[in-house]
């Protein structure tokens, strides 16, 4: 657990009992542009970090490789401004949509998506639907109606 008091955090205990915290007390974070839709990187958050991100306009994070809460952009100036953050149905990850100033990615790319490069995949398809039946004319007899077919029989 990341915080050594976590019953202390300010968090609504509406929205912390929705959540659904890995063993390390974290939900995933994804953060994502709130205009352009673009997905920027993913973060982690303890019911600490989540709060401090609701009630501040700024986002923070838990940081697994340091064991501290960090706010984007206070060394770098690169902020995210927080405009909307949701849960999923789960309640295992949050989408945090944010105003990015300058790179979301510590490497200096827009996105931490950009910085770790495409993979080789195969790419499926969407099945393409068949064709419906046109209707038949009004004046068309019905099947039961109509003239047998001609040839051997």
């Amino acid at each position: 657990m990341p915080r050594e008091n976590p019953s202390a955090t300010l968090l609504d205990p509406q929205v912390a009992q929705r959540l659904r915290h890995d063993e390390h007390g974290l939900v995933a974070a994804v953060v994502q542009q709130h205009d352009t839709r673009e997905v920027l990187m993913v973060g982690w958050m303890d019911d600490e970090a989540l709060h401090r991100t609701l009630t501040t306009g700024r986002v923070t994070f838990w940081s697994r490789s340091r064991q501290e809460y960090w706010r984007k952009g206070d060394t770098s100036g690169h902020a995210q401004y927080v405009k909307a953050v949701s849960l999923d149905c789960d309640g295992d990850a949050l989408l945090v949509e944010v105003d990015q100033v300058g790179a979301a990615c510590h490497t200096g790319t827009r996105t931490c998506f950009e910085a770790g490069g495409p993979l080789a995949v195969v790419a499926g398809h969407r099945p393409v639907p068949a064709p419906a039946a046109a209707p038949a004319p009004a004046d068309a007899p019905a099947a039961a109606d109509a003239p047998a077919p001609e040839g051997d029989a």
